[in-house]
């Protein structure tokens, strides 16, 4: 089992030894969310109870912050993730047709879910508006995308992605 797997596998077997590891000593909210879903790349439903109780909060907040921050996920992510910049610099500078162009490309809508494997997720401000248009794919930052660029990283992601899931099997 990969240690991805291992951390899956511990975070729905069991919670409360995930919000022991993470829910440190003077350790906020938001830090112990960050630091469970970098450890299994998403916060699960069931972390919410023991979590609010190590923290003396109402489950209720506990899940509002799970729910309003955009950057918290609480199922596990597709095997590709897209985060195309659509802020104005990249916009300014073709990014809106580069997002139609990975639509038809992947056959997945942007900030609609999973699909086939696929996410496509709307993001505002890479941090490279000098080089824009900006994405990441699968945590990658790439800079200058245009369509063929994109068609050619995102075969290589999934490339990657299909060669981590035969290593597991």
């Amino acid at each position: 089992m990969t240690q991805p797997q291992q951390a899956l596998a511990v975070s729905v077997s069991a919670p409360d030894e995930l919000v022991r590891r993470h829910a440190t000593q003077g350790a906020t909210l938001m830090a112990i969310l960050h630091a469970i879903q970098d450890d299994v790349g998403f916060v699960p439903p069931a972390v919410v109870p023991p979590l609010a109780q190590a923290l003396s909060l109402s489950r209720a907040e506990v899940h509002g912050v799970i729910t309003y921050y955009h950057h918290f996920r609480s199922e596990p992510p597709a095997r590709v993730t897209v985060q195309l910049c659509r802020a104005e610099a990249c916009r300014s500078m073709g990014t809106e047709a580069l997002a139609q162009h990975v639509e038809g490309h992947t056959g997945c809508k942007f900030d609609s879910g999973h699909h086939a494997d696929t996410e496509l997720e709307s993001v505002f401000c890479l941090g490279q508006c000098a080089l824009s248009p900006s994405m990441m794919i699968n945590g990658e930052l790439y800079a200058k995308v245009t369509p063929q660029k994109f068609d050619r990283l995102f075969a290589a992601a999934q490339t990657r992605a299909n060669a981590g899931t035969e290593e597991t099997a």
